[in-house]
């Protein structure tokens, strides 16, 4: 099971090649991406199908690479300017679970009421 708690998440926004593994993604964090391979964040990508998510991460002694396919349902995937995007923990669960977080209520940050 993919457990995530106190992990960044980050989104490769654009269309992946997902016939690449371990060393194939790792080199697109590194490269494109601009990613610490070795922190333990996870690192999301898909298809131009958007029917496969990959996800790959450092644990303790290895990479991990955890895959989801859907057979029927598309993942609803954000599209963005930039190559990658910070996702938090819960909006990776919702688009697993099919949502679209895009459409989600945008956290607000405030420094004072007045």
């Amino acid at each position: 099971m993919l457990t995530y708690a106190n992990r960044r998440v980050f989104l490769a926004v654009g269309i992946t090649d997902m016939r690449k593994a371990i060393n194939g993604l790792a080199l697109l964090v590194e490269h494109a991406l601009e990613g610490n391979l070795f922190s333990g964040d996870l690192f999301v990508f898909s298809n131009r199908s958007r029917q496969l998510i990959k996800i790959l991460y450092w644990d303790h002694n290895g990479f991990c690479l955890w895959q989801k396919r859907l057979e029927k349902e598309k993942f609803a995937w954000p599209e963005s300017e930039a190559a990658v995007s910070e996702l938090e923990a819960r909006e990776l669960d919702w688009l697993l679970a099919g949502l679209d977080i895009t459409k989600a209520h945008q956290k607000l940050v405030y420094d004072s009421i007045s």
